[in-house]
């Protein structure tokens, strides 16, 4: 019996094989044309380029995320090397305002926190927002004045507050009999560098007519690193001018005599100073020339041979000399029947 097997028959030629595959093939690029049509009915005729600009938001990021970027980037434009745009400026209305006088707190003419170079300092009355006030510590009797004269920051002269009056009153300042008035008086405000060689507070009472000489001086002195070891109010060493000196305090205004004398001093009236007194010590002969009688602070006896060389001394070619003579002041290592060689004066 014949059997029929044309219908398992398996293709012997290529042209067959080809025969075979291209129907499924035109099937499937049958269904991609139709399922790019339904789509084309379905969107509309809008490309991918024209969505994006139509949904930014969507194919880009969000709006926030662009303004984000944009801003970055303006910030990185203002500090480039060159710029002169400082960012956003305060405005009045935002401006922080001085508690004390309710201008701005971008200057200060108080006194600070003693770490600043001094070349930062201005040559006039301005200063730097890195010298403020607010940097320093300041003594509770430097609070602001509004009479105050200021000639440098740091350097400043004012009249006597209540709070220095009360201070100086029955120590410095008699409670009687004194012949100078409050009102002649000033209070100096300043800077000096100590022995150590780090910057410091000082503080003096002049007579009025000295203290713009004085803010004057003592800032030639900071400037040149002038080291004096500390100036205070005599007041601190109640009044003791011994005292004082022997602890080599620079002082001012105290109403005393001459130390050994019943004349008054010039110290009295505000117009002499005694500069770093135990290296620079008072010194009276006897009238016959035979030797030093007196001697004054106790323990600076080394110090009155002036043709010794030492740290602190003062002669004629020391800076502090130079300054006060320039300024109208004798020096009492000039004297004749003494040699006070800490103190400098002046006649009103």
């Amino acid at each position: 019996m014949s059997q029929n097997t044309s219908s398992n028959k398996l293709p012997d030629t290529p042209k067959e094989l080809l025969h075979l595959a291209a129907g499924p093939f035109l099937f499937i690029v049958l269904l991609i044309m139709v399922c790019a049509f339904l789509t084309h009915l379905l969107i509309g005729s809008e490309t991918l380029e024209e969505y994006a600009k139509a949904n930014p938001e969507i194919a880009y990021g969000t709006a926030s995320e662009d303004q984000a970027i944009g801003s970055a980037e303006a910030d990185t434009e203002k500090a480039e090397p060159g710029s002169t745009d400082s960012g956003p400026s305060i405005t009045d209305a935002e401006a922080p305002t001085n508690a004390l006088n309710g201008s701005s707190i971008e200057t200060s003419d108080e006194p600070t926190a003693y770490n600043t170079p001094k070349d930062t300092i201005p040559d006039g009355n301005e200063s730097t927002a890195s010298d403020s006030a607010a940097d320093r510590k300041e003594p509770d009797n430097m609070a602001a004045n509004t009479e105050r004269t200021t000639y440098q920051t740091g350097f400043y002269y004012e009249p006597l507050s209540d709070s220095i009056k009360d201070k100086i009153t029955g120590i410095s300042y008699p409670e009687s009999g004194c012949t100078i008035a409050y009102e002649d008086l000033n209070y100096v405000g300043l800077l000096y560098i100590d022995f150590n060689g780090e910057e410091q507070i000082g503080e003096l009472i002049c007579n009025k007519a000295i203290a713009q000489d004085m803010v004057e001086i003592f800032y030639e002195l900071y400037q040149n690193d002038y080291q004096i070891e500390r100036i205070r109010l005599i007041d601190e060493y109640d009044g003791d001018d011994t005292l004082s000196m022997m602890d080599n305090n620079t002082s001012c205004f105290n109403y005393r005599v001459v130390d050994g004398t019943t004349n008054l001093s010039k110290h009295a009236l505000g117009c002499a100073i005694d500069i770093n007194p135990f290296y620079n010590p008072y010194v009276v002969f006897n009238k016959d020339g035979t030797g030093e009688t007196y001697i004054s602070p106790k323990g600076s006896e080394v110090y009155t041979d002036r043709s010794l060389d030492f740290p602190y001394k003062i002669d004629e070619n020391d800076l502090c000399y130079k300054l006060f003579t320039e300024h109208g002041f004798t020096w009492g290592g000039n004297w004749n029947s003494c040699k006070d060689y800490q103190h400098f004066q002046i006649v009103l």
